[in-house]
Parts: structure tokens; sequence; C-alpha cells
């Protein structure tokens, strides 16, 4: 789980004053809550949730897993406490369980499009999160069943366009190995040249950038007659949709890099009800 500081500073931000309303209207009781799914999918961010809940006193029973697929109207989270903490505590929750569920929806839908089509092939997210969220959105998308590829600039090695515009590929790749042996060494192509010459050059995964499919079958096909492929790992990215990841998959990459999945995030419906 991702520390409890990280989480209480979005307490601080909704609340840095305390709950004025609740503060004014709701005497010192205790109450029992419950939070429902309102939709079907896969749910994330409960621990998290939870974990807000249980520093305000709280008693919380976890009802689902986190990665586990629920439907509408299913309960999640169950809740026993003072009513004020628990009203404190409302919508951070259900704005973070709301979506990290929908990354990890969103997730698992791809991933199994991808696996129906390549067993092989995996789906990954990327660096393009919402700032100050990407513990949360990578955690998401790894509980939908991706690969959360590099967490940031610092995870390792991965030379692109605006690089290669600076030094050439060959320069490149060789200073990233004289910097660091241990690290594979990603580079960003093109054109099946280019492929073929980042291979050539010891990259260790190609980014396949903005290729149709069939450009994608084709570069792999110079790979294997140059005796290149299985040297490398493929990934694929840019402009990759719901409706034409099958076919990427079909090519036989071994990664499908999807930014969609944490940048263009659809919420997933949940609302927390007081029982008495």
């Amino acid at each position: 789980m991702v520390p409890l500081e990280y989480l209480l500073r979005f307490i601080d931000e909704d609340a840095p004053s305390g709950d004025l309303t609740s503060e004014s209207i709701i005497p010192e009781v205790s109450c029992r809550a419950v939070i429902r799914a309102e939709q079907d999918g896969v749910a994330a961010g409960l621990e998290e949730a939870g974990a807000l809940f249980s520093y305000f006193r709280v008693d919380v029973r976890q009802e689902i897993g986190d990665g586990k697929t629920v439907k509408a109207g299913d309960v999640l989270l169950s809740l026993s406490g003072p009513a004020k903490k628990i009203l404190l505590v409302e919508r951070t929750a259900l704005n973070i369980i709301g979506r990290m569920s929908g990354i990890a929806t969103q997730t698992r839908t791809m991933a199994d499009l991808v696996r129906a089509e390549n067993p092989r092939c995996r789906v990954a997210g990327t660096r393009k999160t919402c700032p100050g969220l990407r513990e949360l959105d990578k955690k998401a998308v790894v509980l939908g069943g991706g690969d959360p590829h590099r967490s940031g600039l610092s995870d390792g090695v991965l030379i692109k366009d605006n690089h290669l515009v600076l030094v050439p590929v060959n320069e490149a790749i060789a200073r990233a190995k004289a910097a660091g042996a241990c690290r594979k060494i990603e580079i960003e192509v093109e054109t099946a040249g280019d492929a073929v010459a980042a291979a050539r050059a010891g990259a260790d995964i190609l980014l396949f950038d903005n290729m149709t499919p069939d450009s994608v079958r084709k570069t792999i096909g110079n790979l294997k007659e140059a005796g290149l492929r299985d040297r490398v790992t493929i990934e694929l990215s840019g402009g990759i949709t719901a409706g034409t990841i099958r076919e990427y998959a079909q090519t036989g990459a071994d990664l499908i890099s999807l930014g969609a999945l944490t940048h263009t995030v659809r919420n997933f419906s949940v609302t927390l009800e007081i029982l008495e």
C-alpha cells in the first residue's frame, strides 16, 4: 500500500480547517455505513480508502479484494464508527476508489482483448499519469492485470525522438550502455530500418511508435531476417485503442503500452450510504 502520509495529504486538501458542515450539525454519534459499487468492473483503491478511515478511528471491513471483479450493488467496504469522521473521509475515499477502479477496469478490458489474441503479449501503462497521483495510478494498472512500465525517469533508459535529434542512434545506445552495464536500453523507432539499426547497436527493447499493424509485421519480419528478433523485446505504442488493439496483438509484439489507461480515465461510480 502507498504510505499513509501520502494519503493524508488528500484529506488536508479537502478539509484544511475541518469539515465545517458536519462539525456544525452532526452530534457526537456513531453510525454504520457501506461503500457500494454502482457499476460492474474491477475494484481498486479499497486498501487505501480503508487505511484513511482506520486512521480516523473508523472500523473497516473490506468485503472485496482489490483487483477483483465486482457487480453493481456489491458492498466494497463496511464501516462503523464516528459519524463525523466517516463524513470527513467520504469524498476523498470515493475519489480514490473511483479513479483507481476506473483505471483497473479499463486495463482489464484491454488486457483481456490482447490475451485473447496473443497470450504472450502484455498491456502496460505509461508516465502519462496525473501529477501527484502516479503511485496510485500505477498500482491501479497492476491491479487491472497490466504492467506498470517505468514509474519515472529514474527507473530505466528510454531513448526517444527528442534525444535522437541531439545524439545519433549508435552513439546514444553506446553512451547509455557505458553509463550502466546492467540497465536495459529501450529506444523509440519509427521505421523498419531504424529498428534493425537499433537492434544491431545493442538495444534491448524496441519501442515501435505510431506504426500501423502492417508496418509492425513488416518490421518484425525484417528483424527475423537479420537474426535479431530474439535479441529484443518489442513494445508498441501510439494511438492504439480498444478498436485496434486486437490487431496489434496479432502482430507478435511482446508489450503494448497505452497512455489512455491513466490520462483518459473514466471514473468508476461508487457511493457511500449511511445505514443508521
